[in-house]
């Protein structure tokens, strides 16, 4: 029945006067970009990021070329084998330098591969033996076989009428070998999304996954790579051109040089790139869910690839959005995972969506390439978003869990949108969702460990660095000795989202009065919110300590700055608590009701974590019965050993 259709359309179409033919190709392409929102995308996303500094007029003018030109090549495709040779020499044409390579061939044959771009007309080459004065003595093309054997017979028959064999991908390398031996030519789509099979290198910036066939057929015959490729001279007129490739005498060389040569020609000539199929994605392998956190193919070409380019950087082409969570300690537990990604994902623009206030610390932190401040509140909080598609950004990573964020991303029409689904609740704007495993408890099974989870799941493959950061233009901390300024205590007595988990005002004052008594020499500094500022109030109200009330006095990086200076931090479950010890602040940390093995402190630096007693592992009691005493005894066995002499 495919057979049978393929044969009725193409008859049709050889006899259809070209002028209507023209007129259907520019409705159906427009039609395509039109109605078509995945298909748009992809074709504007993939100028976008191949020429960032062009205008979208201009962008807009080749995606409608490319599109037209796509539907020009299919018809032609079908049209083509009920053509006889007459219509078809009217419809290519030979360059001179096509003739006299095959001219040079004649006279003195050597192995040759056809690398072909995937440029609209492409097939019109199993016609070129028809332009031919000196046609070379076997001509052989690699293709991708039809699943229907019928229609794919038919095909094969059709193109093979002029002396050009289809060799399948899947039975005929050997044959395609053979034929270079005996110093033919076999034709090669050069393909820059080759899967597993390729090898990684960049197109325009962008790593991919590239074809190393014709520089292995090069190498193992000691071949030349010539360029083959159709220059459309108007519908349905193409001329055939040639452009010999330079090699090295190495695979990786062919490689490489053919996406360089490919890069320069679509930047330098408009009518080649018009021709491009731009609404194929050529970037998809490093796109694969499965492995969308890691770079990965059968070879890594990026050093050479590099080299050849004078740079030792990856470009940062692959547009990774993550949408950070809404509190500062969710976000400092997240920064692991970040850069575990940074560090394995070198290629990607890292843009970070934030609250404004956390913009300090994510910049400092040297993990972003651009940090996006959420916008206010109100009638244009989501045409935000929806403005946000023309950046196109490729994968969208949620670490909120609500259905605005979602929506948020849903809006922005990036095709990828990434985000774990907890036990009994839906997220049907994600397209691709990690549902919490049955094996995970969420009461015994950390934040961090999830999110490391979630990660691996889609490709992840290197471990966690949970070693504190080093902020840019903060010194890195060193341990007190005695005879340095006074030892100072930070306290953090607020908690912005929970009231149930602030340890009670009279044991911060009775922990203060303990502690200066037997360490008169420490002084005191007291952080929190605005909204803190009546807790802080009420813990220095007739206490006789040296305490600095810093509540609602410091933004983010200030904040930063003053929590870098305590020798200890004590603290309730906050993101401050959090912040300080990523920034390797030793922390005494206090945790009641909230479950410290699921949301606890997850750097490397000194902590303490401590629950009243009788409190299970998993959180549960009342902060109230967790006496100062305890609190005292813990900070002084700290104080005591950071000081101790050695």
């Amino acid at each position: 029945m495919i057979k049978f259709l393929l044969q009725v359309t193409g008859w049709l179409l050889a006899h259809a006067p070209e002028p209507v033919l023209r007129g259907c190709c520019v409705v159906l392409g427009r039609l395509l970009l039109w109605l078509s929102p995945r298909r748009r995308r992809l074709v504007f996303s993939n100028l976008s990021h191949a020429f960032p500094t062009r205008s979208r007029a201009w962008q807009i003018e080749v995606a409608r070329a490319s599109s037209e030109r796509l539907f020009e090549t299919a018809l032609l495709s079908l049209a083509g084998p009920f053509f006889n040779p007459d219509r078809i020499k009217k419809i290519i044409s030979a360059a001179p330098e096509l003739q006299a390579y095959y001219h040079d061939h004649h006279s003195a044959p050597f192995p040759v591969v056809a690398a072909v771009p995937h440029l609209a007309y492409w097939e019109t080459l199993t016609w070129m033996a028809l332009t031919f004065t000196c046609p070379p003595p076997e001509f052989g093309v690699i293709f991708r076989p039809l699943d229907n054997p019928a229609a794919d017979a038919w095909v094969k028959a059709t193109r093979e009428r002029f002396g050009m064999r289809l060799l399948s991908r899947k039975t005929g390398l050997q044959e395609a070998y053979r034929i270079l031996k005996r110093k033919g030519v076999v034709g090669v789509l050069f393909d820059q999304n080759a899967g597993m099979q390729g090898a990684l290198s960049t197109l325009f910036g962008r790593v991919c996954s590239t074809t190393e066939l014709p520089g292995l057929f090069a190498e193992k015959t000691a071949g030349q790579i010539a360029l083959h490729y159709p220059r459309r001279l108007g519908f349905w007129r193409v001329q055939l051109e040639l452009y010999p490739l330079p090699l090295d005498g190495t695979v990786a060389g062919a490689t490489l040089s053919l996406n360089r040569w490919l890069e320069r020609t679509l930047e330098s000539d408009d009518t080649l790139c018009r021709s491009w199929l731009w609404s194929h994605d050529r970037w998809r392998n490093q796109d694969m869910p499965e492995r969308r956190f890691r770079l990965e193919a059968k070879r890594d070409l990026l050093r050479e690839d590099l080299a050849a380019r004078g740079s030792t950087e990856v470009p940062k082409k692959t547009r990774i959005w993550i949408r950070l969570p809404n509190w500062l300690g969710d976000v400092v537990m997240a920064l692991p995972l970040l850069q575990a990604l940074r560090a394995s994902r070198p290629d990607a623009e890292l843009t970070f969506i934030a609250k404004p206030a956390f913009e300090p610390l994510l910049t400092a932190c040297g993990l972003a390439d651009r940090v996006e401040p959420l916008p206010p509140r109100g009638a244009g909080y989501f045409l935000h978003f929806w403005r946000k598609r023309r950046d196109y950004p490729d994968t969208y990573v949620l670490f909120t869990h609500s259905v605005r964020g979602d929506l948020e991303a849903w809006l922005t029409r990036c095709p990828q949108r990434f985000g774990v689904v907890r036990a009994g609740k839906k997220r049907p704007l994600l397209t691709h969702a990690y549902v919490t495993p049955r094996d995970f408890d969420g009461r015994t099974g950390s934040q961090l460990e999830l999110g490391e989870r979630f990660f691996r799941h889609f490709g992840l493959l290197l471990p966690l660095d949970c070693s504190p950061l080093q902020l840019a233009g903060t010194p890195p901390r060193s341990a007190p000795t005695p005879g340095e300024p006074r030892p100072v205590i930070g306290m953090i007595a607020g908690s912005e989202n929970s009231p149930e988990k602030r340890w009670p005002i009279e044991h911060w004052r009775k922990l203060i009065a303990a502690l200066s008594l037997e360490f008169p020499y420490v002084s005191f500094v007291l952080f929190g919110t605005a909204n803190d500022r009546p807790i802080t109030d009420a813990i220095l109200a007739g206490l006789d300590a040296p305490v600095e009330n810093l509540a609602g006095q410091t933004n983010l990086r200030a904040y930063i700055d003053r929590l870098l200076q305590c020798t200890i931090l004590v603290g309730n479950d906050t993101g401050g608590m959090h912040l300080g010890n990523a920034l390797g602040v030793p922390v005494v940390a206090l945790f009641g009701p909230t479950n410290p093995v699921r949301t606890g402190p997850v750097f490397s630096a000194p902590r303490r974590i401590l629950q009243p007693p009788g409190c299970p592992p998993t959180g549960g009691a009342e902060m109230v019965q967790l006496s100062p005493d305890l609190v005292s005894a813990a900070v002084g066995e700290f104080l005591r050993t950071m000081l101790a002499r050695e």
